[in-house]
């Protein structure tokens, strides 16, 4: 069994993307995998965040992890900030990062483009993400594209203190499943579906209600013509719908193609509405009954507790091994 560790920050709705792209793997890497899942709410700070919302946020996050199908008794869900070993091990590895390779992470240079000023926080969190990766070990990261430069920077730090202060850290290895990994905007298939875009119709919320599902992909953008056909590079647009249909009904895109021959667009997009309102109905009810109950805090309280034994286990030794004077 192997270990892994993922993270999801609480800024903004999560969307139908996070589900397909990350947390449907969540649930299936649980049942083979040692698995820790955090809600990221140190990441989310490097930008600003309004207090109440982010309080919000964070638990509405860690609830539909466990409304998606992730099993607390199989499975560590936690709040980063509650485990203290993440920051105080991410200050110790930022003395092992060099600027330039910071200055090089290319979600840097888009968080920052056309700001004033930027906090340092928001340069110096791969090495935070260096360190929750790290502080247990993990084998096994499960990754977006957008964050494969992160990683590759984890695997840097960790080769680099095994080097100065003897073999310790696992080396990471990336988890990007073939499909699915990448679902796109709804108003531009060149950009990733994000929480952050500003433009409420370019993804599915996954507390979005159904009408508001059904009007979002009713103008969802589709190439020209009106054939249903899976060819992302030269029809982008319907692929990734066709893609979101594919995860949502379980079914190949070679049925799917044969099912809309020659009936255009509109039925299409009607179908894959229903289906995708399908696969959100009960994750719904799932989410209020956690909300509702308050059993999400007594899931993070034992998630934190079970996590923090390893990752506190981690700092102990990583600094020993650094030089710094243990308490007597």
């Amino acid at each position: 069994m192997g270990r892994v560790l993922s993270g999801i920050q609480p800024s903004g709705q999560l969307t139908l993307g996070n589900y397909i792209g990350a947390m449907q793997n969540f649930v299936k890497l649980q049942h083979t995998e040692e698995c820790f899942f955090m809600v990221v709410d140190l990441h989310a700070i490097t930008v600003p965040q309004e207090p109440a919302n982010l309080r919000e946020q964070t638990e509405a996050v860690a609830a539909l992890f466990i409304a998606a199908g992730i099993d607390p008794s199989k499975a560590n869900v936690f709040v980063q900030s509650h485990v203290p070993a993440h920051a105080e091990l991410g200050w110790l590895l930022t003395t092992l990062t060099n600027m330039g390779e910071l200055e090089r992470m290319t979600q840097f240079k888009d968080k920052s483009a056309g700001k004033d000023s930027v906090g340092a926080g928001l340069f110096v969190y791969p090495s935070l993400m260096a360190a929750d990766i790290l502080v247990y070990n993990s084998n096994l990261v499960p990754v977006g594209e957008d964050q494969k430069q992160h990683l590759e920077l984890t695997r840097d730090l960790a080769q680099r203190f095994n080097f100065r202060f003897g073999e310790y850290f696992t080396i990471p290895e990336p988890y990007m499943p073939k499909v699915g990994a990448r679902i796109m905007s709804l108003d531009d298939a060149s950009k990733k579906m994000s929480k952050s875009n500003p433009n409420a119709g370019s993804f599915i919320a996954l507390l979005d209600p159904p009408d508001v599902v059904r009007k979002k992909i009713s103008r969802a953008t589709t190439d020209s013509g009106r054939e249903v056909k899976y060819d992302p590079a030269n029809k982008p647009e319907i692929s990734n719908l066709m893609s979101i249909y594919s995860h949502c009904a379980n079914l190949p895109m070679q049925e799917i193609e044969a099912r809309y021959e020659g009936q255009g667009y509109g039925p299409f997009k009607k179908d894959l509405a229903e289906h995708v309102v399908a696969v959100l109905e009960p994750l719904q009810t799932r989410y209020n009954e956690i909300r509702s109950s308050g059993e999400i805090h007594n899931i993070l309280k034992q998630g934190a507790e079970r996590a923090a034994v390893i990752a506190n286990r981690t700092v102990a030794e990583v600094k020993e091994r650094m030089g710094f004077i243990a308490p007597r």
